[in-house]
């Protein structure tokens, strides 16, 4: 989180994603269910925003708000709950909004909805993207000035408009000009590997300063989200220190442009010499830090730095870490007990009375660390991680003390998901498992590309014909291992395109020479073109194909560059869940790669209580690209996930095990 330009990354990011092209869906089937859960969520915030737009209740706004939230959440076959007339059990849904839900999914239609759209503007829509501004704001712009582009905004601040209005003033005006430069610059977030690089360069220049007790990163990097906006750094600092720590802030190398700075936080953007001099001290390790290095050599992001007294320290890093959702939460808990909870301190409501921010913080109770917030809280502490208002809350408690221990790194013993020359991977089977060794593993699973895979005309899957080659060759090594003693195997798996059909590619013969089968989606195309029900079973008939093993990249998505195809993935790991507890062994992937990071953390806690098996693979093409498992263990640990929920946590000889039942 950040208290600058950005004040709330989360929504800046969905406006990102989403303001672009509004329109009510048109549905591609013929008989209900006509919409899917996901076009729905999708719908009912476009509504929220276009309601706020128009001046609607307040009431009302919250109303779509929350369906769209309870049906995100949602487990259920949403058709079923309507067709079982349980919608309206659903808390978050009431019945005109129920009633739009059963209208579009049953009829095909969205009632006066269209209305809406038409109403609003279509730049309107575009300016509520702009970080700074949310509906409201955007309105008054609209009523007060005409405003209804991006471009008649940025005049608008030009001639200084805006200070003027109420509700803005000259600094609202310089966020909003602001904003629209960083929308422009940045029509997406930054990967999760490029940010955390970034941040932790920062973090480590600020700790070294004179005057500095401690820094540390906050926001969504601290949070591990798949993409972060800007960075946000709490520092410690003495009082009578905080100017001579800002001027050393100011003079360290890679700050493209100072954006603002004042008594207690600086606006930056950092460019990729702020890299420089880090890498041997990083908290990644050496070889991925240079191997992000190559990868993002012209990359620039915003950082907010905060300069605070170290009394102020734990609370100002907690606020600033969010989400948003989980500190209304803890500020709820604290006024359930009588306290007031800011990013100044926690203070008695009897003892703050009317006073506000430091002055206010001097009646805090005192906590070295944010571990001891959450203790005045009668709550353990939460790790940054699973921050996001998904239960965490009530796990803290410490009347229920059901925080999971999360999964380490260093738990991780191999993975399943990797490339070599015999399809389109850069190193030999001998060169990836050196690699592999290098880095502690037992094992290391060989999938590559199955003979149907066609890429820009050329064909980069191994032919069956070569099958047997690699075979052979895997069984040499494994055996040369065997001979010296190392604990170390081989095992020789495909990763089998799951055609349109839902069949898998290789007879079912050459599929069973495999220790395992990776079934994933890359023809997207014929997938794209059809609807979310009808992949959803493609794919299910793809899973409980008895050679099946381990679902890859389950929905084809790349970060910022395009979203994964329609799927139901509740269905499908409710249908997992059903063939692990037959005795199947049927597990989902969460792909590694920092492209990716595909399974979606929201949906690991959904495998954990179907009791499907998660594998954390890296989809290595190359030896470097092993140690992208590190990215892989921070979205499982978002997704509440342990050391016994993870395939790849067991040993080689366990593996084998399983592979040969």
């Amino acid at each position: 989180m950040s208290n600058g330009i950005i004040q709330d990354l989360p929504s800046l990011q969905m406006a990102m994603v989403k303001v672009g092209g509004w329109s009510l869906p048109q549905s591609r089937r013929n008989e209900p269910p006509y919409f899917s859960k996901t076009q729905l969520v999708d719908v009912l915030d476009q509504i929220a925003v276009l309601m706020e737009l128009s001046g609607a209740n307040g009431f009302r706004v919250r109303a779509y708000q929350n369906a769209s939230r309870a049906l995100s959440s949602m487990e259920e076959d949403l058709f079923s709950i309507i067709s079982e007339g349980q919608l309206l059990q659903v808390k978050g849904i009431g019945k005109g909004i129920g009633g739009l839900i059963t209208e579009s999914v049953i009829e095909g239609t969205w009632g006066d909805m269209q209305s809406l759209y038409d109403k609003v503007p279509s730049g309107l829509i575009e300016i509520v993207g702009i970080p700074g501004l949310g509906p409201k704001k955007v309105k008054a712009l609209y009523d007060s000035l005409g405003i209804e582009s991006i471009e008649s905004l940025k005049i608008a601040c030009e001639l200084n408009h805006i200070s003027s209005l109420p509700g803005f003033g000259e600094k609202s005006q310089k966020k909003i000009y602001d904003g629209i430069d960083l929308l422009r610059r940045y029509q997406g977030r930054t990967r999760m590997d490029v940010g955390l690089l970034f941040g932790q360069a920062l973090e480590e220049k600020i700790s070294l300063i004179q005057g500095v007790e401690k820094a540390q990163l906050a926001g969504s990097a601290r949070r591990k989200r798949e993409t972060i906006g800007d960075l946000d750094i709490v520092v410690s600092s003495l009082t009578e220190n905080h100017q001579r720590v800002i001027q050393e802030i100011l003079r360290l190398p890679g700050i493209a442009e100072v954006k603002g700075y004042g008594d207690s936080k600086i606006s930056l953007i950092l460019e990729q010499e702020m890299l420089s001099s880090s890498m041997a001290n990083s908290a990644l390790d050496e070889r991925l830090a240079e191997t992000l290095l190559e990868r993002n050599s012209d990359a620039t992001i915003d950082a907010q730095v905060r300069i605070v007294p170290p009394e102020t320290f734990p609370f100002t890093l907690a606020y600033f870490t969010g989400s948003k959702e989980h500190n209304i939460r803890m500020r709820q808990e604290a006024i359930n007990r009588g306290l007031r909870l800011n990013e100044f301190g926690l203070f008695p409501e009897s003892l703050a009375g009317s006073s506000i921010g430091m002055e206010a913080a001097k009646h805090t109770l005192i906590c070295s660390d944010e571990s001891e917030i959450y203790k005045n809280l009668d709550m353990h502490w939460v790790p940054p991680e699973m921050r996001e208002d998904m239960g965490e809350i009530e796990a803290a408690s410490l009347s229920r003390s059901s925080m999971p221990k999360l999964i380490n790194p260093e738990d991780i013993k191999g993975a399943f998901h990797n490339h070599t020359v015999y399809s389109d991977g850069a190193n030999t089977l001998e060169e990836m498992a050196q690699a592999a060794q290098s880095l502690g593993w037992q094992y290391l699973g060989i999938a590559d590309h199955s003979e149907t895979l066609n890429i820009g005309g050329r064909t980069i899957g191994i032919p069956s014909s070569l099958v047997s080659e690699q075979q052979s060759e895997i069984t040499k090594l494994n055996q040369v291992w065997a001979d010296e003693g190392v604990d170390f195997r081989l095992f020789h798996g495909s990763e089998c395109d799951i055609l349109a059909d839902g069949k898998l590619d290789y007879s079912e013969n050459i599929r069973s020479i495999f220790s395992h089968v990776v079934g994933s989606i890359h023809a997207l195309g014929s997938w794209r073109n059809r609807d979310e029900i009808e992949n959803t079973e493609m794919l299910i008939r793809a899973i409980e194909d008895t050679s099946f093993t381990i679902l890859g990249h389950p929905t084809g998505r790349i970060l910022q560059v395009r979203e994964g195809i329609p799927l139901d993935m509740h269905a499908v790991i409710r249908r997992m869940g059903e063939l692990n507890a037959e005795g199947e062994l049927k597990a989902i992937e969460i792909n590694a790669s920092p492209y990716r990071l595909d399974l979606d953390w929201r949906l690991c806690k959904f495998a954990k209580e179907q009791k499907v098996p998660i594998c954390i693979n890296p989809d290595a093409h190359d030896t470097n690209g092993l140690n992208d498992v590190w990215y892989g263990v921070q979205i499982a640990r978002k997704g509440w996930l342990e050391r016994s929920d993870i395939l790849n946590t067991k040993s080689g000889t366990e593996i084998e095990s399983l592979f040969n039942n």
